[in-house]
Protein backbone atom coordinates (compact mmCIF):
# COMPACT_ATOMS: atom_id res chain seq x y z
CA UNK A 1 0.00 0.00 0.00
CA UNK A 2 1.44 3.28 -1.12
CA UNK A 3 -0.96 5.55 1.17
CA UNK A 4 -2.14 5.59 4.57
CA UNK A 5 -4.68 7.89 6.43
CA UNK A 6 -2.77 11.06 7.47
CA UNK A 7 -2.10 11.84 11.29
CA UNK A 8 -4.67 15.19 11.61
CA UNK A 9 -7.19 13.05 9.65
CA UNK A 10 -7.04 10.16 11.49
CA UNK A 11 -7.20 11.65 15.19
CA UNK A 12 -10.14 14.03 13.89
CA UNK A 13 -11.78 10.75 12.97
CA UNK A 14 -11.29 8.89 16.54
CA UNK A 15 -12.21 12.64 18.15
CA UNK A 16 -15.45 12.39 16.14
CA UNK A 17 -15.05 15.54 14.09
CA UNK A 18 -14.69 13.14 10.64
CA UNK A 19 -15.89 10.06 9.72
CA UNK A 20 -14.01 7.51 7.82
CA UNK A 21 -15.83 7.24 3.86
CA UNK A 22 -15.21 4.79 0.85
CA UNK A 23 -16.76 5.63 -2.54
CA UNK A 24 -16.63 2.63 -4.89
CA UNK A 25 -17.09 3.56 -8.57
CA UNK A 26 -16.04 1.87 -11.91
CA UNK A 27 -16.74 0.42 -15.72
CA UNK A 28 -18.38 3.81 -17.25
CA UNK A 29 -15.66 6.77 -17.24
CA UNK A 30 -17.89 9.35 -15.09
CA UNK A 31 -18.77 9.52 -11.65
CA UNK A 32 -19.61 12.31 -9.55
CA UNK A 33 -19.05 12.03 -5.47
CA UNK A 34 -21.61 13.42 -3.70
CA UNK A 35 -20.58 16.07 -1.09
CA UNK A 36 -23.27 17.26 1.11
CA UNK A 37 -24.23 20.99 1.92
CA UNK A 38 -22.45 22.74 4.84
CA UNK A 39 -19.64 19.43 4.76
CA UNK A 40 -16.46 18.85 3.16
CA UNK A 41 -14.55 15.79 1.96
CA UNK A 42 -10.63 14.67 2.03
CA UNK A 43 -9.72 12.27 -0.39
CA UNK A 44 -6.54 11.21 0.68
CA UNK A 45 -6.25 8.11 -1.23
CA UNK A 46 -7.44 5.92 -3.77
CA UNK A 47 -6.94 2.00 -4.88
CA UNK A 48 -7.63 1.76 -8.67
CA UNK A 49 -7.56 -1.54 -10.49
CA UNK A 50 -7.46 -1.29 -14.31
CA UNK A 51 -9.70 -2.18 -17.14
CA UNK A 52 -8.59 -5.06 -19.04
CA UNK A 53 -7.14 -7.10 -16.56
CA UNK A 54 -9.70 -10.02 -16.65
CA UNK A 55 -8.75 -10.63 -20.64
CA UNK A 56 -6.59 -12.92 -22.17
CA UNK A 57 -6.34 -11.90 -25.24
CA UNK A 58 -5.02 -14.80 -28.16
CA UNK A 59 -4.34 -14.12 -31.63
CA UNK A 60 -2.88 -15.94 -34.70
CA UNK A 61 0.10 -14.35 -35.91
CA UNK A 62 1.50 -16.81 -38.87
CA UNK A 63 4.85 -18.57 -39.47
CA UNK A 64 6.75 -16.08 -37.81
CA UNK A 65 8.36 -16.58 -34.31
CA UNK A 66 9.43 -12.80 -34.01
CA UNK A 67 5.50 -11.56 -35.04
CA UNK A 68 5.12 -7.26 -35.04
CA UNK A 69 3.54 -6.63 -31.85
CA UNK A 70 3.02 -3.04 -32.50
CA UNK A 71 -0.81 -3.53 -32.70
CA UNK A 72 -1.17 -5.62 -29.73
CA UNK A 73 -4.84 -5.37 -28.88
CA UNK A 74 -4.02 -4.67 -24.92
CA UNK A 75 -1.37 -1.99 -25.40
CA UNK A 76 -4.70 0.43 -25.71
CA UNK A 77 -4.98 -0.47 -21.98
CA UNK A 78 -1.22 0.16 -21.17
CA UNK A 79 -1.81 4.07 -20.00
CA UNK A 80 -4.93 5.16 -18.47
CA UNK A 81 -5.89 8.65 -16.86
CA UNK A 82 -8.08 9.63 -13.54
CA UNK A 83 -8.63 12.86 -12.82
CA UNK A 84 -10.75 15.03 -10.07
CA UNK A 85 -12.46 17.87 -10.76
CA UNK A 86 -13.51 20.40 -7.37
CA UNK A 87 -15.49 23.13 -9.42
CA UNK A 88 -12.34 24.84 -8.68
CA UNK A 89 -9.41 22.94 -8.98
CA UNK A 90 -8.16 20.41 -11.12
CA UNK A 91 -6.19 17.00 -10.49
CA UNK A 92 -4.93 14.29 -13.10
CA UNK A 93 -3.17 11.39 -12.52
CA UNK A 94 -1.91 9.08 -15.32
CA UNK A 95 -0.91 5.48 -14.77
CA UNK A 96 1.12 3.04 -16.86
CA UNK A 97 -0.11 -0.86 -16.42
CA UNK A 98 2.06 -3.72 -17.52
CA UNK A 99 1.19 -5.89 -20.23
CA UNK A 100 2.12 -9.42 -20.79
CA UNK A 101 2.79 -10.92 -23.90
CA UNK A 102 3.76 -14.55 -24.45
CA UNK A 103 4.42 -16.60 -27.57
CA UNK A 104 3.42 -20.12 -28.24
CA UNK A 105 4.32 -22.71 -31.07
CA UNK A 106 1.45 -24.58 -32.71
CA UNK A 107 2.09 -27.49 -35.10
CA UNK A 108 -0.34 -28.90 -37.46
CA UNK A 109 0.62 -31.91 -38.61
CA UNK A 110 -1.05 -33.71 -41.09
CA UNK A 111 -1.22 -37.55 -40.71
CA UNK A 112 -1.40 -38.34 -44.12
CA UNK A 113 1.53 -36.62 -45.64
CA UNK A 114 5.31 -36.40 -44.26
CA UNK A 115 6.79 -35.04 -41.58
CA UNK A 116 8.26 -32.37 -43.39
CA UNK A 117 5.19 -30.60 -44.71
CA UNK A 118 4.08 -29.79 -41.21
CA UNK A 119 3.15 -26.46 -40.82
CA UNK A 120 4.42 -24.37 -37.37
CA UNK A 121 2.29 -21.30 -36.48
CA UNK A 122 2.93 -18.60 -33.27
CA UNK A 123 0.13 -17.60 -31.28
CA UNK A 124 0.44 -14.35 -29.22
CA UNK A 125 -0.97 -14.57 -25.81
CA UNK A 126 -1.60 -10.85 -24.39
CA UNK A 127 -2.93 -10.10 -20.58
CA UNK A 128 -3.00 -7.27 -18.34
CA UNK A 129 -1.41 -6.74 -14.89
CA UNK A 130 -4.44 -6.54 -12.57
CA UNK A 131 -2.66 -5.89 -9.40
CA UNK A 132 -4.57 -2.88 -7.83
CA UNK A 133 -2.88 0.80 -7.78
CA UNK A 134 -2.71 2.69 -4.64
CA UNK A 135 -1.57 5.92 -4.46
CA UNK A 136 -1.82 8.68 -1.45
CA UNK A 137 -3.64 12.10 -2.91
CA UNK A 138 -5.18 15.39 -0.88
CA UNK A 139 -8.40 16.87 -2.40
CA UNK A 140 -10.36 18.86 -0.39
CA UNK A 141 -13.54 19.87 -1.83
CA UNK A 142 -17.03 21.40 -0.34
CA UNK A 143 -19.01 20.70 -3.62
CA UNK A 144 -19.07 17.74 -5.17
CA UNK A 145 -16.39 15.77 -7.23
CA UNK A 146 -16.50 14.99 -10.88
CA UNK A 147 -13.85 11.77 -11.45
CA UNK A 148 -12.76 10.98 -14.71
CA UNK A 149 -11.18 7.46 -15.89
CA UNK A 150 -10.02 7.27 -19.08
CA UNK A 151 -7.64 5.42 -22.05
CA UNK A 152 -5.03 7.60 -23.06
CA UNK A 153 -4.68 6.38 -26.88
CA UNK A 154 -2.08 8.61 -28.09
CA UNK A 155 0.34 11.65 -27.35
CA UNK A 156 1.30 12.93 -30.59
CA UNK A 157 4.12 15.02 -31.12
CA UNK A 158 3.72 19.00 -32.34
CA UNK A 159 6.81 21.00 -32.15
CA UNK A 160 10.14 20.03 -30.92
CA UNK A 161 12.69 23.16 -29.93
CA UNK A 162 16.55 23.63 -28.44
CA UNK A 163 16.15 24.95 -24.90
CA UNK A 164 17.63 27.83 -24.77
CA UNK A 165 20.42 28.95 -21.30
CA UNK A 166 18.53 30.90 -18.76
CA UNK A 167 18.42 31.52 -15.30
CA UNK A 168 15.71 28.74 -14.68
CA UNK A 169 17.27 26.64 -17.25
CA UNK A 170 21.82 26.79 -17.29
CA UNK A 171 23.85 25.08 -18.83
CA UNK A 172 25.04 21.30 -18.53
CA UNK A 173 22.27 21.29 -15.09
CA UNK A 174 19.74 21.22 -17.33
CA UNK A 175 18.77 20.85 -21.24
CA UNK A 176 19.56 24.62 -21.53
CA UNK A 177 21.88 25.01 -24.69
CA UNK A 178 21.98 21.65 -25.29
CA UNK A 179 21.63 20.70 -29.44
CA UNK A 180 19.12 18.28 -28.56
CA UNK A 181 15.59 19.10 -30.49
CA UNK A 182 12.99 18.28 -27.35
CA UNK A 183 9.62 18.43 -27.63
CA UNK A 184 7.88 21.39 -26.46
CA UNK A 185 4.46 20.83 -27.95
CA UNK A 186 2.46 17.51 -27.62
CA UNK A 187 -1.56 17.28 -28.14
CA UNK A 188 -3.56 15.08 -25.82
CA UNK A 189 -7.23 14.86 -27.20
CA UNK A 190 -9.25 15.54 -30.64
CA UNK A 191 -7.55 16.71 -33.61
CA UNK A 192 -9.26 19.73 -33.90
CA UNK A 193 -8.28 21.99 -30.72
CA UNK A 194 -6.55 19.48 -28.47
CA UNK A 195 -5.26 20.41 -24.63
CA UNK A 196 -1.16 21.44 -25.80
CA UNK A 197 0.66 20.39 -23.15
CA UNK A 198 3.55 22.87 -23.28
CA UNK A 199 7.21 22.22 -22.36
CA UNK A 200 9.09 23.41 -19.81
CA UNK A 201 5.96 26.12 -19.27
CA UNK A 202 3.29 27.84 -21.38
CA UNK A 203 4.94 30.95 -20.38
CA UNK A 204 8.84 29.44 -21.43
CA UNK A 205 7.02 28.80 -24.89
CA UNK A 206 6.99 32.06 -26.07
CA UNK A 207 9.89 33.96 -23.89
CA UNK A 208 11.97 30.78 -25.48
CA UNK A 209 11.23 31.62 -28.86
CA UNK A 210 8.55 28.51 -29.99
CA UNK A 211 6.23 30.77 -31.39
CA UNK A 212 2.58 32.10 -30.72
CA UNK A 213 1.11 30.14 -27.30
CA UNK A 214 -2.07 28.17 -28.87
CA UNK A 215 -5.44 28.45 -27.14
CA UNK A 216 -5.67 25.29 -25.58
CA UNK A 217 -1.51 25.61 -24.22
CA UNK A 218 -1.64 24.01 -20.66
CA UNK A 219 1.48 23.22 -18.73
CA UNK A 220 0.32 19.42 -17.21
CA UNK A 221 0.01 16.13 -19.63
CA UNK A 222 -3.41 15.11 -19.51
CA UNK A 223 -5.86 13.72 -21.72
CA UNK A 224 -8.82 15.24 -22.94
CA UNK A 225 -11.93 13.00 -24.03
CA UNK A 226 -11.85 12.15 -27.85
CA UNK A 227 -12.40 8.84 -28.89
CA UNK A 228 -9.72 8.78 -31.59
CA UNK A 229 -6.75 11.04 -30.04
CA UNK A 230 -7.47 11.61 -26.12
CA UNK A 231 -9.45 10.03 -23.06
CA UNK A 232 -11.70 7.22 -24.02
CA UNK A 233 -14.00 5.40 -21.82
CA UNK A 234 -12.68 2.06 -20.97
CA UNK A 235 -15.58 0.22 -21.11
CA UNK A 236 -16.24 1.57 -24.82
CA UNK A 237 -13.14 0.25 -26.14
CA UNK A 238 -13.89 -3.44 -24.31
CA UNK A 239 -16.97 -3.33 -26.63
CA UNK A 240 -14.69 -2.46 -29.70
CA UNK A 241 -12.61 -5.34 -29.46
CA UNK A 242 -14.85 -7.75 -27.95
CA UNK A 243 -18.45 -7.22 -27.86
CA UNK A 244 -20.52 -7.70 -24.63
CA UNK A 245 -18.25 -10.52 -23.92
CA UNK A 246 -15.32 -8.25 -21.87
CA UNK A 247 -17.63 -5.18 -21.68
CA UNK A 248 -19.83 -7.67 -19.48
CA UNK A 249 -17.45 -9.44 -17.46
CA UNK A 250 -16.71 -7.57 -14.01
CA UNK A 251 -12.86 -9.10 -14.10
CA UNK A 252 -12.21 -6.98 -17.74
CA UNK A 253 -13.77 -3.62 -16.01
CA UNK A 254 -12.11 -0.67 -13.89
CA UNK A 255 -12.71 -0.55 -10.43
CA UNK A 256 -11.57 2.68 -8.62
CA UNK A 257 -12.55 2.90 -4.48
CA UNK A 258 -11.73 6.30 -2.76
CA UNK A 259 -10.79 6.47 0.75
CA UNK A 260 -12.04 9.91 2.31
CA UNK A 261 -12.98 12.13 5.47
CA UNK A 262 -16.18 13.59 5.80
CA UNK A 263 -16.28 16.55 7.72
CA UNK A 264 -20.07 18.00 8.51
CA UNK A 265 -19.09 21.60 9.06
CA UNK A 266 -17.72 24.23 6.69
CA UNK A 267 -14.27 24.35 5.52
CA UNK A 268 -11.84 26.22 8.36
CA UNK A 269 -9.84 28.79 6.57
CA UNK A 270 -6.65 27.54 8.01
CA UNK A 271 -6.14 23.41 7.06
CA UNK A 272 -2.41 23.23 7.07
Amino acid sequence: MSWQIPQQIEQDIIAGKAQYRTFQTGVGGQSILPVPNNAYAVIFGYDFSPAGGGILFRSLVGTSPNPDLSTAAMRFFETQQISFYTGTDFFPFIHHVNSEVSIAPRTTTNPLTPTDTDVTTYQVYETLDSTPIARQVYITSDKDITISVGLIQNAVPNSTGAIPITNRTPALLTYGGSPQTLSVQTDFGPAVNPLQFMQPSPKDFQDFGFGLLPNNANGQAFATPDATNGLLDPSVHLNTIGGNLFRGAAAANYFLCLHYALYTRTIPEQRG
